[in-house]
């Protein structure tokens, strides 16, 4: 738990500090907060009561009796703050409003058409993120502004992507300034993985308290680095991308010009390649997969459908894809010594269990410390949604997680 100072003139940190402990460890009574924060019962009582003022926690309840006064329990106000949240894929932008407690309150997902330019793309999900906040009837006093989940690679200084690789004619874009023109509202921005582990660790509370690495499955993958309760960004904000981790392979080529990167074996696309290549046409036909490049999105969706199913090619493909992850999860949690594995985005969805078995056996049949201890392979608490929540965390995190300020943030 991070701990506050007893000095006046940071009393803004220590709200922080207090309410992270409160929503990570709550319901929790002020006697606890006090070594929970490193703060005196004074300073705790006084930071409670502005927090209270705030509208920002509650108090919920009694503890049970342990023979004298009954003690106070606090929990955040879920009512207390909002975000948007856009998660920005190729086809699709999925718009999510958050609360404070981390709850979803109403999602829309935007179609976006091929080639869309940015100047198309911006207007459009601000238009629906205005019609979703009205519908969930936030208070807009209370909306603290929108949080954008984007391809990589990231300049997060500038708030800009620069040349996503799916984003053909992107270039050199400045999203965050965009969505504040057309939004009118303050705009943080991060990679779509590490956005996703932010909005982990802020709902997750004390299940993903400390470090995990938390893999993502979208149109690529990467991964967001979690180490000690900080999320590790890079010098550029663009670390964690795992997608291009060197593995034992085939030569195909990667869009970064290497030839053995996991990311083109393991992605959608990658994989109805492997699919089509390995077990030909007749097996594609059966599962209804045509392999044409503008049908990833549907082909990965019946693809995941028959592996659920058992179809045997379907389910072959999709655990070499998991032996790949574990591969370059192996190497990754090595190098960063982190006790949890975390698995998540909206192209895992009905395929967790398979490759979450894969990169288990992987990381925990030949990893450094497990002797000591054994490595937790998990999927998101969050669910299908994660980069949205993910990206609507950005705000909620940056507005009240202590010592935080996003690389991306004005």
């Amino acid at each position: 738990m991070t701990q506050g100072t007893n000095l006046p003139r940071v009393g803004g940190y220590n709200q922080a500090v207090v309410l992270d402990a409160i929503r990570t460890a709550g319901p929790v009574s002020r006697v606890e907060l006090a070594p929970l924060t490193g703060l005196t019962s004074q300073t705790v009582s006084n930071v409670v009561r502005r927090l209270l003022d705030a509208g920002l926690v509650s108090e919920s309840g009694y503890a049970p009796s342990s023979g004298g006064k009954r003690r106070t329990l606090l929990s955040p106000r879920p009512d207390g703050a909002y975000a948007v949240g856009v998660q920005l894929d190729p086809d699709a932008a999925v718009v999510v409003v958050v609360d404070l407690a981390g709850e979803v309150l109403a999602t829309r997902r935007v179609g976006l058409p091929d080639g869309a330019l940015p100047e198309e793309v911006v207007p459009r999900i601000a238009a629906a993120a205005h019609r979703l906040t009205a519908k969930a009837q936030v208070d807009p006093a209370r909306l603290l502004g929108t949080g954008i989940a984007a391809p990589g690679p990231v300049d997060g200084p500038a708030g800009a992507v620069v040349s996503p690789p799916n984003f053909a004619g992107w270039g050199r874009v400045p999203l965050r300034a965009m969505f504040e023109d057309a939004t009118g509202m303050p705009v943080a921005m991060d990679n779509d993985a590490t956005a996703a582990a932010i909005g982990e660790r802020w709902i997750g509370g004390r299940r993903r308290a400390g470090s995990f690495l938390f893999i993502y499955l979208g149109t690529g993958v990467g991964a967001g680095i979690v180490l000690n309760n900080t999320v590790l960004h890079g010098d550029s904000g663009n670390a964690g991308e795992f997608g291009h981790i060197a593995i034992p392979a085939d030569g195909m080529p990667c869009d970064c010009g290497g030839s053995n990167c996991v990311g083109p074996y393991v992605s959608p696309a990658g994989v109805i390649g492997d699919l089509v290549r390995r077990h030909g046409a007749e097996a594609a036909g059966r599962i209804g997969v045509t392999g044409a490049a503008d049908a990833v999105h549907r082909d990965w969706k019946l693809l995941r459908q028959a592996a659920r199913a058992a179809d045997p090619a379907a389910l072959d493909v999709v655990r070499r894809a998991g032996r790949r992850f574990g591969q370059a999860a192996r190497g990754a949690v090595a190098l960063l010594d982190v006790s949890r594995v975390v698995l998540g985005g909206e192209s895992i969805r009905g395929i967790e269990h398979i490759l979450c078995e894969e990169i288990d056996a992987a990381v925990n049949a030949t990893a450094v410390a497990r002797v000591i201890r054994r490595i937790e392979v998990e999927k998101s608490v969050i669910g299908d949604a994660v980069g949205a929540v993910g990206a609507a965390s950005l705000i909620l995190h940056g507005n009240y997680a202590p010592g935080w300020r996003m690389l991306t943030q004005p």
